[in-house]
């Protein structure tokens, strides 16, 4: 028993597997990316906390395909937790979301901002979505909508490379622009140095005044930036 209780308090006493639990406990099961997301540490940080937690026999994962799961072991540990906040004072303090990075998915722009330029060239009939692939064809408003780009329509359809796909984007669990449509646009977003691709080549940092630029060159855009 007092090796139970001195175990428990072990992992209580590290931020983060304190606030993974009180996620856990308080939110219900996660996956691995949004626990990193919201305590904006790194999957490979996160990972070796969790395997703690799995050790101590406070977490258990199930699996669906390659999307594993973390929650409580025992939902008893609730009660402990709400006991040191009472302790405390108060609710011990849980992050909110933060917001997931503009990403970088090959030659391409994915997160907030490859999402909504999709849904927004689906919404105006720039693009249509096709029945039973990930390939997307030019709508009957394309040349109007990639003029203001100074992306030449029909030089797309005419391009080797598939014109434009739905590419799920695996952090918003939701599609964003790939094929050579979502390069060329990423390509005129850069040359008006709207975004950049950071150092690690795998994330982009929109400059200051890009949302304004963008609601420009596409009107009725949903991103805030």
């Amino acid at each position: 028993m007092v090796a139970t209780v001195t175990g428990l308090a072990r992992e209580l006493a590290d931020p983060i597997r304190l606030t993974v639990l009180q996620l856990l406990a308080h939110e219900g099961p996660h996956g691995m990316t949004q626990l990193a997301d919201i305590l904006g540490v790194t999957p490979a940080r996160l990972g070796n906390h969790l395997a703690k937690l799995r050790q101590a026999g406070l977490v258990v994962t199930s699996q669906t395909g390659r999307h594993v799961t973390y929650r409580l072991a025992d939902p008893a540990i609730t009660a402990v937790l709400d006991a040191l906040a009472d302790y405390a004072g108060g609710s011990l303090p849980v992050p909110g979301p933060a917001a997931p990075p503009e990403r970088l998915c090959y030659d391409h722009a994915a997160g907030r901002l490859g999402v909504a330029v999709l849904d927004h060239l689906l919404a105006v009939d720039a693009l249509r979505r096709r029945a039973d692939t990930d390939e997307l064809e030019l709508g009957p408003r394309a040349a109007e909508v990639l003029d203001r780009l100074a992306i030449d329509a029909a030089e797309l359809a005419g391009s080797r490379r598939k014109t434009a796909t739905s590419c799920l984007d695996r952090t918003l669990r939701r599609p964003h622009l790939g094929g050579a449509l979502g390069h060329a646009i990423l390509t005129r977003l850069r040359a008006e140095n709207l975004v950049e691709i950071d150092q690690d080549g795998r994330t982009l940092t929109l400059r200051s005044g890009a949302p304004a630029r963008l609601a420009e060159l596409l009107p009725g855009l949903a991103f805030a930036g």
